[in-house]
């Protein structure tokens, strides 16, 4: 699987941006799917995470009420909305998809990472 993020970029406080992430290959493979950032000097945190099916999502307690994760299998593409950005949502944003067939789990695909610049 090959994940590509796009949508990144310089954004003034309170602005926002809509990232975007295509999956390419084999697909099928692919269960939950997830948007990770690491600013510098940081750990790379999870952000938002979405079930297969897109029924059940999660996010950070610091990105909740503002981001909004989503994703189309149809076009095998998972977005990020983020509104009301500010400073501290800087950093590099990774694609991240867990993949498996029935009990069989494989390693993770990972994009090559987006920046998002937030100015004050």
């Amino acid at each position: 699987v090959q994940l590509v993020e796009s949508g990144g970029g310089l954004v003034q406080a309170g602005g926002s941006l809509r990232l975007s992430c295509a999956a390419s290959g084999s697909t099928f493979s692919i269960k939950t799917m997830g948007w990770y950032r690491q600013a510098p000097g940081k750990q790379r945190e999870l952000v938002a995470a979405i079930t297969s099916g897109g029924n059940s999502t999660n996010y950070a307690d610091s990105v909740k009420g503002r981001f909004t994760i989503s994703r189309d299998n149809a076009k095998n593409t998972m977005y990020l909305q983020m509104n009301s950005l500010k400073p501290e949502d800087t950093a590099v944003y990774y694609c991240n998809a867990q993949r498996g067939l029935g009990k069989i789990s494989f390693p993770d695909a990972w994009g090559q990472g987006t920046q998002v610049t937030v100015s004050s």
